[in-house]
């Protein structure tokens, strides 16, 4: 007697599964790459009026890439778990004969005639682009041109950026997988604030070209997904050298599911764990160790090299204002809609102004503390910090007139959480985050850290906290 195939899964179990399942689904003709595609612009369409995290709908591009996987996988041509997989791509990635905006109004109708890399593997990994999703305004914040991109497990507060729309519509149910950047937080802090897992590869394991550069020295490009092993697989189909990005490097992305935790040697970031100030959110934090102790990996508290990190980060405002030098002197950059003090506009001004002499010895240093990260990092695997972002205000609300008083414990709350994310992007070490728990409702993160290109190990230990709790399960109240 043959044993019956089991159901098809909902439309609503369908839109939250993990790539690795929906693969599979795929894969065995359950579910097909068409009935995807239009199940995925359905809920873009019908949530992206709330969520507002899409620029530019790609349905005729989608429809065309789901029968051609769906031919492809009737004949017996599987290309592998992203064939007919629906996904979306931050609007900072080039795409043939479809807008790429950069988030900003001055290239609202910028098209381009090749795809990014990233996007072209995909493709060729038989991915369905659905959407070209929001990003702040050319990698700033949550905002672009039109919109704030929203939350969804609260559409009163933004989505965190800039790699906003990613985040939001994976943690939506809008996409079964999406691809953002980070040049400084902008795939920790969104994955973290909706509650999704994301991957901060390696400086120069993913090639750029066809990204928008914010920064040439710090910029990088990962996955935003529903899972630690939807990561890996990504990752897998993106990396490696393309012959036009040189900072990539040929060397292979090793993956080891199964590789024993309690072998491994985790460092704690315990200063920035007790710098959290709010009750709630340490209680979340001081559960996640939990977890990771009863895994039996071998743990101990670290410090993180002590270097001027706010100071360094004037590499960053400096680059990006070479790279958009021309928008600058044109006297486009009043079409941006962010205009406040910390904003783009007046970096660029200012920092064009930067001698040369003052770039370089920031440089100096930033070479001083790569060499002291090194030799932390060789007497670990990894090591965990909190990812936490703080509590976004609500959409349109202003930020305080005056400043409040000054608060050491918060001032040292701030400085701590992003220490190890200012270091790490200044050294190129990879990131994983994953949900650990919610405060006031909304999500909190914990990030990973691991050795440069051993993404595996970080991505290990943080599977292994995923099957242990199951907060990257969660569905937001949309």
């Amino acid at each position: 007697m043959q044993t019956p195939k089991p159901s098809r899964p909902s439309d609503d179990e369908l839109a939250f599964l993990p790539v690795s399942q929906l693969s599979e689904l795929v894969r065995l003709r359950r579910v097909s790459p068409v009935e995807l595609a239009q199940l995925f612009l359905e809920r873009c369409r019908k949530y992206d009026p709330k969520l507002r995290c899409v620029i530019t709908f790609t349905e005729e591009l989608a429809i065309k890439q789901a029968r051609q996987a769906e031919a492809e996988i009737a004949k017996g041509k599987y290309r592998g778990p992203l064939h007919g997989i629906p996904w979306g791509a931050k609007d900072l990635l080039a795409t043939q004969g479809i807008p790429t905006t950069w988030g900003a109004k001055p290239y609202e109708n910028q098209v381009f005639d090749y795809d990014a890399t990233v996007v072209e593997r995909l493709h060729r990994a038989g991915a369905v682009l659905i959407a070209k999703l929001s990003m702040g305004e050319l990698a700033q914040g949550p905002r672009w041109f039109r919109e704030t991109t929203r939350n969804p497990w609260d559409a009163s507060r933004p989505s965190s950026g800039s790699s906003a729309g990613s985040a939001s519509a994976t943690a939506a149910g809008l996409v079964g997988f999406s691809i953002g950047t980070e040049t400084l937080g902008s795939i920790v802090s969104p994955a973290s604030t909706c509650g999704v897992t994301g991957l901060r590869p390696t400086f120069g394991r993913v090639s750029r070209h066809g990204a928008m550069a914010l920064c040439w020295s710090m910029d990088k490009i990962g996955p935003i997904c529903r899972s630690v092993e939807d990561c890996a697989t990504v990752l897998g189909a993106i990396c490696g050298p393309d012959g036009h990005d040189p900072t990539v490097a040929d060397v292979p992305f090793r993956w080891n599911p199964a590789r024993p935790v309690e072998k491994m040697r985790l460092g704690v970031v315990r200063a920035e764990f007790d710098a959290v100030q709010d009750q709630e959110a340490g209680k979340v934090y001081a559960e996640a160790l939990d977890v990771l102790e009863r895994l039996g990996i071998r743990h101990e508290p670290i410090e993180l090299p002590d270097y001027p990190y706010q100071g360094l980060r004037a590499i960053l405002s400096c680059e990006a204002a070479a790279a958009f030098d021309e928008l600058t002197r044109s006297g486009k950059l009043e079409q941006l809609v962010n205009q406040g003090r910390g904003d783009w506009p007046n970096t660029f001004r200012s920092y064009a102004l930067v001698p040369a002499v003052d770039y370089i010895r920031a440089q100096r240093v930033r070479s001083m503390l790569m060499s002291d990260a090194a030799k932390l990092m060789a007497t670990l695997d990894v090591f965990v910090a909190p990812a936490d972002p703080g509590i976004p205000r609500p959409v349109g609300t202003p930020p305080p007139e005056t400043p409040a008083p000054p608060n050491p414990a918060a001032s040292r709350s701030r400085t701590g959480a992003y220490r190890s994310l200012i270091m790490t992007n200044l050294t190129g070490h990879p990131t994983v985050v994953v949900p650990c728990g919610f405060r006031q409702g909304l999500p909190l993160g914990l990030v990973f850290v691991s050795n440069l290109f051993d993404e595996g190990a970080a991505m290990r230990v943080a599977l292994a906290y995923q099957n242990a709790t199951g907060w990257h399960k969660r569905r937001p109240p949309i």
